[in-house]
């Protein structure tokens, strides 16, 4: 914390500018060595300035921006300095070297955040948020990240510790003046108290929300060889991805694509067709293709509307659970030779379509009841794993204090009432030792 850190704060390769960002008591004397503004004279604070940046003998490097932002008032709570330079590779490296040649430390990931958080001016929560922002693939994501960011999840916790610290102070008062507190006062209401803490928790702790919005919505596409799988994911991406031909067992391993519907990333992977073979290779992709329907949150059972159901199209149905199953009649551009009732038969209690890959008005409905099964909620409290794990135990550790409480035991359930608390503080980072922090930001990029 001592030392001033310098980096890159802008991704490699070309682009309009290239920041270098730096951080520390010595940042305002470093950009002096390295930037000669084009009006001369010193820079003011927080005001963005044209210049010049130079090496050690004052040769030039670059035209560029220059703004100093003096601690409290920045990211860091540092004195903060940054260079805005022709967006570039090459540049941006130089006048780093030329910033750590001067006394500058290269930053380690995440360091900036980091000591955001340690000098106060971001929670734990708040930190992780700068970077599921900066990674945020779809609308949901990004707005649940700036809702923490905003300080949600810190509130909500720090409303449930206060809450807790009430019911810890009642049985502190028992413990402490056992002569004239009885058991029976120190407990009465205390229960009631519990219950509501832990059903706001648990309502704040939807793994399936925090799934959907950390991993995207994964969608597999299963069937028999040759009923229109790669097509329908080449629509569905409307690019062509997967190699579509007329001959059955094209696709031999899982083919994967991304779209977003919704502010949701839904994550298709087109798999080998569901059939007994004796050819090594697509046995090897059927196997794929049954571990990809293990771990999708839809699977689209894809039948060949136009010819008559088969021993195969069977089979297909028994290897997919039902309950996270849509049924697709695919190719009803062509005269139909399965009705509604003979696949729905396959697959009962199924939600059914007909579509076509050569048709989009048909993928509509498809699209649709995608983005129904991939919706959150916006008023997701704990949006991040290591968040509801921290909750959760939190959850046991009140769950043991209930049923220590109603035993007797007023010393047990105090230790577990601390450690709830000490489990709500990990999220905000009230506590926090060095190897969560090391998790946590081991996360982040270089420059954030």
């Amino acid at each position: 914390m001592a030392e001033t850190i310098a980096a890159i704060a802008t991704a490699p390769g070309e682009g309009g500018i290239s920041i270098v960002r730096m951080s520390g008591d010595r940042a305002g004397e470093i950009l002096g060595a390295v930037f000669r503004p084009a009006s001369g004279g010193a820079l003011a604070d927080r005001v963005l300035t044209y210049g010049r940046a130079v090496d050690a003998e004052g040769d030039p490097l670059d035209d560029c921006l220059a703004v100093l932002m003096r601690g409290p008032r920045s990211y860091t709570r540092e004195d903060v300095a940054e260079l805005q330079l022709h967006g570039g590779t090459a540049t941006a490296r130089r006048v780093l070297d030329v910033c750590l040649a001067a006394g500058a430390r290269l930053a380690e990931p995440g360091e900036f955040t980091r000591r955001a958080f340690l000098n106060g001016r971001i929670d734990l929560s708040q930190a992780e948020a700068v970077m599921e922002l900066i990674s945020a693939k779809g609308e949901n994501q990004r707005r649940a990240a700036v809702r923490q960011l905003e300080g949600g999840p810190g509130s909500f916790i720090r409303a449930a510790a206060d809450r807790l610290y009430d019911i810890q102070a009642g049985l502190a008062a028992c413990m402490d003046y056992p002569e004239e507190i009885s058991d029976e006062e120190a407990t009465e209401g205390l229960e009631p108290k519990l219950d509501a803490l832990m059903a706001q928790l648990e309502d704040a702790c939807d793994e399936r929300s925090a799934h959907l919005l950390n991993e995207g919505l994964h969608v597999a596409l299963a069937g028999k060889p040759n009923v229109g799988k790669s097509s329908l994911l080449n629509a569905l991406l409307r690019r062509d991805k997967a190699i579509v031909t007329d001959i059955p067992g094209t696709t031999r391993d899982a083919v994967e694509g991304e779209i977003t519907l919704g502010g949701t990333v839904i994550r298709l992977t087109d798999t080998a067709g569901l059939r007994e073979t004796d050819d090594p290779v697509e046995r090897i992709g059927v196997t794929h293709a049954r571990q990809a329907l293990a771990q999708a949150d839809v699977i689209l059972l894809v039948l060949d509307g136009s010819a008559p159901l088969t021993r195969e199209d069977e089979e297909a149905a028994r290897a997919v659970d039902g309950s996270r199953t849509v049924i697709l009649l695919n190719k009803r551009d062509l005269p139909p030779r399965v009705t509604d009732a003979e696949a729905q038969a396959l697959c009962p209690g199924c939600r059914l379509m007909r579509v076509s890959a050569k048709d989009e008005e048909s993928l509509r409905p498809l699209r649709a009841c995608l983005m129904e099964r991939a919706a959150v909620s916006d008023t997701l409290a704990l949006t991040q794993p290591r968040h509801i794990e921290a909750a959760r135990r939190a959850l046991a550790s009140l769950r043991s204090a209930k049923q220590h409480l109603r035993e007797g035991a007023m010393e047990l359930g105090a230790v577990d009432l601390s450690e709830a608390q000490h489990a709500l503080a990990e999220i905000t980072g009230d506590e926090a030792d060095e190897r969560l922090l090391d998790r946590v930001f081991s996360r982040f990029c270089v420059g954030k």
